[in-house]
């Protein structure tokens, strides 16, 4: 068993969106990513893997395959293997998103940046 605390992961910068990773087993991978308002993830697919994201704190907007959906705290999303996925912090606090990948399609996926 281990225990981590979510508080230590979440880590804002003020130039760009951080990623900090909680657990990498086997296939599976799961972080945090952290945006201060107006930073952005810019859209990429995850061949191979299904990805669960949960809004932690904060609001913006996911763009899936094109489509906007606005999300708050609590909100869950799914996204398949083949679905592009983008999102933007369009609100005035800090969002953290906490995300799993079931399987990791490439180590790029698992590192912290």
């Amino acid at each position: 068993m281990e225990k981590k605390s979510l508080l230590e992961h979440q880590e804002y910068s003020e130039e760009k969106f951080t990623k900090r990773i909680i657990f990498k087993k086997g296939d599976s991978t799961v972080f945090i990513l952290n945006f201060m308002p107006g930073q952005s993830l810019p859209a990429h697919k995850h061949p191979g893997t299904e990805v669960y994201l949960l809004v932690l704190n904060g609001n913006g907007t996911f763009t899936i395959d094109g489509v906007d959906t606005e999300v708050t705290e609590r909100d869950i999303i799914h996204t398949s293997a083949e679905e592009e996925l983008a999102f933007k912090n369009t609100g005035n606090e800090p969002v953290s998103l906490y995300v799993m990948l079931n399987k990791i399609p490439d180590e790029r996926y698992a590192q912290n940046i």
